[in-house]
């Protein structure tokens, strides 16, 4: 089964109504991120979301990942040029091209599912961060809806918590009041 999003249907990840499913604003505060220089978008697709928190965080800088050419192109085509921090890039499933301890927020947004080795791409997300550095995933919440993902391929608050756990990462919380999303975040240990 191939559960990654099919980059044909680009219209419906650029919907603006999904900034009120998946509030910015409400992350945001709710993760209570502080002092955000750097953040790194991952599965960022057409970059409405790293427009949205790239203009929450003021001056800084957004990567904008995404595995799909398509993506990255539209995104540099669409966003990247209005001079707003936003800096797509092209990354595997497995690697992203970052400098280590660069970011101090990384945000999954609706990528979860598609992830077919979750603990490894954790993994480069922990190398990039900042100690002190926070991880947000949001995802659908694992039950039957009329839209959206199998329910085979989504994962529970728990089971995202236990690979951030094994992944290294501490202090992990969640919320479940989004309607259709969990939402799950986590620090990087500063010991480490």
């Amino acid at each position: 089964m191939d559960k990654k999003f099919n980059h044909k249907r680009l219209e419906k990840l650029n919907n603006p109504k999904r900034l009120k499913s998946i509030p910015p604003n409400y992350i945001w505060n709710k993760i209570n991120i502080g002092q955000c220089k750097t953040i790194v978008d991952i599965g960022a697709g057409t970059g409405l979301f790293s427009k949205a928190f790239s203009e929450i965080m003021g001056n800084g800088t957004v990567y904008a990942l995404d595995i799909s050419d398509a993506m990255v192109r539209w995104m540099q085509k669409n966003i990247s040029n209005d001079n707003n921090g936003i800096t797509p890039l092209i990354m595997s499933e497995t690697k992203i091209p970052l400098e280590d301890e660069l970011s101090d927020l990384v945000l999954m947004i609706t990528l979860y599912h598609e992830l077919n080795s979750p603990e490894i791409l954790l993994a480069e997300t922990l190398r990039i961060l900042k100690k002190g550095g926070k991880i947000c995933v949001i995802d659908w919440k694992k039950e039957k809806m009329s839209f959206g993902p199998s329910l085979e391929i989504r994962s529970s608050v728990d089971e995202i918590s236990s690979q951030l756990e094994a992944s290294g990462f501490c202090r992990i919380q969640t919320d479940t009041s989004l309607e259709r999303f969990n939402m799950v975040w986590a620090e990087k240990n500063t010991d480490i």
